[in-house]
């Protein structure tokens, strides 16, 4: 088992297949950004080799990520690969391309799909995504809970944009067997971050309680996010409150970047190259170990936000830090 030096297990591994996306999210995909070149990605082969060696380490859960992983041309057979590891192997996507998978998913065993939808107002998703898809893409996410998925809607949620959307959410889930997660707005390289954009976990609760009763549910171990349900709903909701109340303690996750970089934090600018190393016919093994045992307490070394100070200098040296590192795309979140 892999463990860092504050004794966290880490058994969860996010592969990002590319750092290409067919939408174009504002707060995701800065204005014009510059993909990898093809022979500094990880090869379909390279993804398993290296899968193996993780799971030999540990690893219990396989999460596949971008950019967006569905547009990558050989996404199904890796995906279909990676399923035969004795891994649960899950897929964060933005849903437009899920029907034409549905088969794969079945084959590899992926029973749980997250789909980012920031919005459920036709010609809102037009100016967030800059696509207009907003229906197959719900379509897809109605397609995959009716074949018996565990569909996970995450939602984004920053002031200005959709704030005044997220009891509408809430109440999707009163007749439909889907789990809405909502996000709070975090700050990274390129993607506008602003403190007067968070909206607190505090208050979409409170947003929600005043139409809402809700119950507080068991979370999951080594679970990022709060979960509720509005009493009689068939589906739940749940808050990830990344900026204000960050939840570094019971972190599990490693991050695999789509040229190669391990991550040991999602905030992290110390990153290992096993990719390199991988083609130099090195052992892995030794260099995993190594960057899990030097993973910070919290936050990859870097501030932590303080919601109640001034919106001065210290919000400016926070954003800095923070826009050192990657953009959100090219991490896969």
């Amino acid at each position: 088992m892999l463990k860092d030096a504050f004794g966290r297990p880490h058994d969860y591994l996010r592969i990002s297949l590319t750092d290409k996306c067919n939408f174009k999210c504002v707060y995701c995909m800065p204005e014009n950004s510059c993909f990898l070149p093809h022979d500094q990605l990880l090869t379909r082969d390279e993804i398993l080799e290296i899968a193996k060696v993780f799971v030999e380490l540990g690893i219990k859960k396989i999460r596949l990520t971008g950019g967006e992983p569905l547009v990558r041309k050989d996404a199904a057979h890796i995906i279909e690969q990676l399923g035969k590891l004795p891994v649960e192997l899950a897929i964060t996507t933005n849903g437009y391309l899920l029907d034409s998978y549905l088969n794969t998913f079945k084959k590899a065993g992926t029973k749980s799909v997250n789909v980012s939808l920031d919005t459920l107002n036709e010609d809102k998703f037009l100016t967030i995504t800059k696509r207009d898809c907003f229906y197959k893409t719900l379509a897809n996410i109605h397609l995959f809970i009716n074949e018996g998925f565990h569909v996970k809607v995450n939602t984004v949620v920053i002031k200005g944009m959709n704030e005044n959307e997220i009891v509408d959410f809430v109440k999707w889930t009163r007749n439909s067997n889907i789990h809405v997660r909502f996000i709070e707005f975090m700050p990274f390289n390129g993607n506008q971050w602003q403190r007067d954009k968070i909206v607190p976990f505090k208050e979409m609760l409170g947003r929600i309680k005043d139409i809402y009763t809700i119950e507080k549910l068991q979370d999951a171990p080594n679970s990022t996010s709060k979960s509720y349900r509005v009493k009689g709903f068939d589906g739940t909701f749940a808050v990830i409150s990344s900026v204000t109340a960050p939840f570094c303690n019971d972190c599990n996750r490693i991050r695999l970047t789509a040229d190669g970089k391990l991550k040991n934090c999602l905030f992290s600018n110390d990153e290992a190259d096993l990719l390199q190393a991988l083609r130099n016919g090195k052992d892995i093994k030794p260099i995993i170990i190594e960057c899990i045992a030097r993973k910070y307490k919290e936050r990859g070394g870097l501030k932590q936000f303080d919601l109640k100070a001034p919106n001065t200098w210290d919000d400016r040296a926070f954003k800095h830090d923070y826009e050192r590192g990657r953009c959100m795309t090219a991490i896969g979140g």
